[in-house]
């Protein structure tokens, strides 16, 4: 269920960056589009931080104490 919730994340930040992207083209640079990016790079760490293994192996997502 956690691998779900990831990848869901992951698709909502890219959409995010795309969406940014897609204002930028359209209107120019504006207070949504960095809204949009900051939202996205806010999932991105989070996910970061459930991901990457600390120096002993262990993550959160894994949920292994070694």
């Amino acid at each position: 269920m956690l691998n779900a919730i990831l990848s869901l994340a992951m698709i909502a930040a890219f959409l995010l960056l795309f969406g940014a992207w897609r204002r930028w083209r359209r209107d120019g640079l504006s207070q949504q589009m960095w809204l949009m990016i900051a939202a996205a790079l806010v999932i991105f760490a989070n996910i970061a931080i459930w991901v990457v293994p600390d120096e002993k192996g262990n993550s959160l997502v894994t949920g292994e104490v070694k």
